[in-house]
């Protein structure tokens, strides 16, 4: 959909390799360390729009966390006149521009011009990625390097973590799995988690690696998280597998409803967690035919 001013609003979807970078989003200038919008910033910028660049970016990691499915809006406005572009030739354009780095854009959707990434999204997927029996990082296949949680435990007591995620699926107040930062006072606790499971992963060269090292996949699925919420939801879970927590005391933990009670350094590092999938409605990205983008 063309807005009146020949601008159009693009929804991208993008993966990267945290990393490297301060966050997903935007670093001050002055920062050494930039944020993945940065260089998509920067990209979109290098396709000389008329407009200012600014992206909406629908869901914000850490720093070291991944994402192969985020999201952001952004409105792009050619020079005299030019045609939008078809989402193919944006992708590719995109792709090009951000070369070196571990960023990619996997798909583009034109959208209606009061579509937000944020806003519109219905449903978030995080995937935390776990590796047993890993004594040395140096144990770790450089193809997982930065990529699992390296725990020494061979064995994890996987019905007990089973039991503690399933505790934590539906509508709580999830204060106790937050942590505090500038939004807190502005952020409503409750959330409703749909998904809390555990399963087996691979390594992504398992069958050429031959030690004796098995990962794990934690599965989150919400329409929004806490800050911290999935790293803290994981060290517990972690905890309760290696004997360290009891099943009770997650539920303790939740139903304290309060940061405070977290243990301290039990939160998991950041390197295993994966933004997976950010979900829309189907009717917000159908295909805008060229009657549609002229009306």
């Amino acid at each position: 959909m063309i807005m009146n001013n020949g601008s159009v609003r693009y929804l991208i979807f993008f993966q990267y390799l945290g990393t490297k970078y301060s966050g997903v989003m935007k670093a001050p200038p002055h920062q050494a360390v930039k944020g993945v919008q940065n260089y998509l910033e920067d990209a979109v910028r290098s396709l000389k729009p008329v407009n200012e660049v600014s992206l909406s970016i629908s869901s914000r990691t850490d720093t070291g966390v991944h994402a192969l499915g985020n999201s952001a809006h952004f409105d792009l406005q050619r020079q005299n006149g030019k045609p939008p572009f078809a989402e193919e030739v944006l992708v590719d354009a995109l792709n090009f521009h951000l070369r070196p780095e571990p960023i990619r854009i996997t798909r583009a959707y034109r959208v209606p011009g009061g579509f937000h990434a944020r806003f519109r999204a219905v449903s978030r997927t995080y995937v935390y990625r776990l590796a047993t029996g890993i004594t040395h990082h140096s144990c770790t296949p450089l193809t997982d390097a930065n990529l699992c949680w390296g725990l020494r435990h061979i064995d994890l007591d996987v019905g007990a973590m089973r039991d503690a995620a399933a505790l934590l699926v539906g509508t709580h107040n999830f204060s106790s799995f937050r942590a505090l930062n500038s939004e807190t006072p502005f952020k409503d606790p409750v959330k409703t988690l749909e998904k809390a499971s555990l399963e087996l992963g691979d390594a992504f060269v398992h069958k050429h690696f031959h030690r004796d090292i098995q990962f794990w996949e934690l599965t989150f699925k919400s329409r929004s998280f806490l800050y911290k919420q999935v790293r803290r939801m994981t060290g517990a879970l972690v905890a309760v597998g290696q004997g360290q927590m009891s099943v009770s005391g997650v539920k303790e933990l939740l139903e304290a409803q309060d940061s405070q009670a977290y243990p301290h350094n039990l939160t998991s590092p950041p390197e295993g967690l994966f933004l997976t999938r950010v979900e829309y409605h189907q009717s917000d990205l159908q295909l805008y035919t060229q009657e549609d983008s002229q009306s």
